[in-house]
């Protein structure tokens, strides 16, 4: 039995060399079959090869071959082409000289062996491997908003990359702060699953899971997909995220703004802080002066306390606890002293100042604060600084020096932090009026609108010697403005008006006349500033108004007709003779002489 068997083996053997030795055809070893590249859409030029003789080609059948089973899907004979029914029908053509076939709009599908043979039968088969291409999109990639606790026991998911309608399946790679991530037992886990669209082309998905530390609550994360086209290998890269990692707090600590030196008036926030993810609840106390003890401040909402205005009342010692929610434990910081730097409300004496003229006054400006002070004296109305110092010292007082006086007490090392008082310095005299005389056009029948202004010390009053509708107006705590509107009338016209100012030192007077003028339509009040305002003893007149042009006129007119008659005159004694005129009369004066 076992000799009948080596027999058979040893006939077969010889059978199988016989026959390649005999060259029969269909059983030599098929080469590699050559390599096309072509991208999606783009046109695949499938050459039968250049072994066969140009005679041939006038003869060929081409194939696909579709898991191991080819089907005619092209015939060449005569040089002329034709499409077999099929999908291939309408995308295939000749190029060249009838040895190439244009395989047009290439799909995911068309990825096959091609292989093209002649009439002969000696004639060898000549294969084609067609390998198809297609970029992936720009991956996108969605990150764990809900977040990741560093005390999870798992790999937690970090963020999910897609690349889409890549073919053949791109690679993914998935970078931490710009380093590669490779799977790592309990620590790093990628999982990617692909799904094949019914164009043939492929969307991945991969998703990346980890177990973060601390240390990566600010490490970026981006995927890149890798592929190949038939230009060469290339990649995409998707953008960088960052997933919420969540911590216990380690250390809780104060935080003061604004930061650096600190005064009366500012708003100034104390806030708590703390190194975990998410920040325990906060509360922040300040000590009692009296008892020593920490006191809970009120905060707002968002455990901030905040002083507006912040007062030095607000100075003190401050300190934050925090307390973890999840785990309980509870942390407080170290305390932290706030300093509200202040002045003092300026007190200024005397307080109401009052002198006689020509005598001396000083004032004294006094403040407390924190800080070294330094004091100003202005003049309130020019603002020019008269002294630097706390004291002021007014030698020879003139009526002028009365009125506002500011003390400016200030810190220097803290910008912004002053305090000021106006005291008014009052010198004793009958009241000053601004004009002693006013002319003023009206026309009758209107309301005019007339204004008096005086000062002095005592505080004048002022009266007017006509009726109408009269108004005051406080200028300073020594001047008055008296307004009053009164109808133009004849007697008005005739009167005027006069407005008296009188004090418990004495009294003076303003006159303004009227004058009727019909040529204006319009009134104008003129108003005086206080610098023009005269003494009660002057005897200041305003300068007359000028004359009305039809004056000018007739004046004129008189002095030419004066002209007219005087020339007439001389001009009629000139022809009586009467005039010692001319040569005869100067030789009768002659001979009058000698005689």
């Amino acid at each position: 039995m076992v000799l009948s068997r080596l027999l058979c083996a040893f006939l077969l053997a010889a059978c199988c060399c016989c026959r390649r030795a005999a060259g029969v055809p269909g059983e030599v070893e098929q080469p590699e079959p050559e390599l096309v590249e072509a991208e999606v859409g783009s046109t695949a030029l499938l050459k039968c090869g250049a072994s066969h003789s140009p005679g041939n080609f006038s003869h060929i059948d081409w194939f696909s071959v579709h898991k191991e089973k080819p089907t005619l899907i092209f015939r060449v004979r005569q040089g002329q082409g034709q499409s077999e029914p099929g999908e291939y029908q309408h995308r295939l053509s000749l190029e060249g000289k009838g040895t190439t076939l244009a395989l047009t709009h290439v799909t995911p599908h068309d990825e096959r062996i091609f292989l093209c043979q002649g009439k002969h039968p000696r004639s060898q088969e000549h294969r084609i491997q067609l390998r198809v291409y297609k970029a992936p999109e720009e991956p996108s990639i969605q990150v764990n908003a809900l977040g990741i606790s560093v005390n999870s026991r798992e790999p937690e998911e970090v963020a999910t990359c897609v690349g889409r309608n890549g073919y053949p399946i791109p690679q993914v790679i998935w970078y931490k702060n710009g380093q590669p991530l490779k799977e790592e037992k309990n620590r790093v886990h990628i999982q990617s699953s692909q799904i094949v669209e019914s164009s043939g082309l492929y969307t991945l998905r991969s998703v990346l899971k980890a177990q973060l530390l601390k240390e990566d609550k600010d490490a970026e994360f981006y995927c890149e997909l890798n592929y190949r086209l038939p230009s060469g290998n290339h990649m995409k890269e998707s953008r960088e995220v960052t997933v919420p990692v969540f911590y216990p707090a380690e250390k809780v600590w104060l935080e003061v703004e604004p930061v650096g030196m600190l005064k009366e008036g500012d708003r100034v926030e104390i806030r708590c802080l703390a190194d975990g993810n998410p920040p325990p609840h906060f509360s922040i106390s300040k000590q009692n002066l009296s008892t020593r003890e920490m006191e809970e401040e009120a905060t707002n909402d968002n455990g901030v306390l905040v002083l507006e205005p912040a007062q030095k009342e607000h100075s003190g010692l401050y300190e934050c606890q925090g307390l973890d929610l999840e785990t309980t434990a509870s942390l407080q910081s170290d305390q932290q002293e706030l300093l509200v730097n202040y002045v003092s409300d300026v007190l200024v004496s005397p307080a109401a100042p009052e002198s006689q003229e020509g005598s001396s006054l000083t004032l004294t400006c006094e403040a407390e604060s924190n800080q070294a002070l330094e004091f100003q004296w202005l003049r309130e109305k020019t603002g020019k600084v008269l002294e630097k110092g706390p004291v002021l010292q007014l030698h020879n007082l003139k009526r002028e020096a009365g009125g506002g006086y500011r003390c400016v007490a200030s810190v220097p090392s803290v910008p912004g932090l002053n305090r000021t008082q106006l005291v008014n310095v009052a010198i004793f005299g009958p009241p000053w009026m601004a004009l002693k005389q006013r002319k003023m056009w009206v026309q009758k029948n209107t309301v005019l609108n007339l204004s008096c202004e005086a000062s002095g010390h005592p505080r004048p009053t002022i009266s007017w010697n006509v009726k109408g509708m009269a108004s005051e107006q406080d200028q300073d705590p020594q001047s008055v403005l008296s307004f009053l509107n009164v109808l133009v009338t004849p007697q008005l016209l005739e009167t005027g008006a006069e407005c008296v100012a009188s004090n418990s030192l004495g009294k003076n007077t303003t006159t303004i006349f009227l004058e009727l003028d019909s040529s204006r339509t319009g009134l104008n009040v003129s108003t005086v500033s206080p610098h023009t305002r005269a003494n009660s003893t002057s005897t200041e007149k305003k300068l007359p108004e000028p004359e009305s042009k039809g004056v000018v006129i007739v004046a004129v007119t008189v002095c030419v007709l004066v002209l007219a008659v005087l020339g007439a005159v001389l001009y009629f004694f000139y022809k009586k003779g009467k005039l010692p005129c001319g040569r005869s009369g100067k030789q009768e004066m002659e001979r009058n002489t000698s005689i």
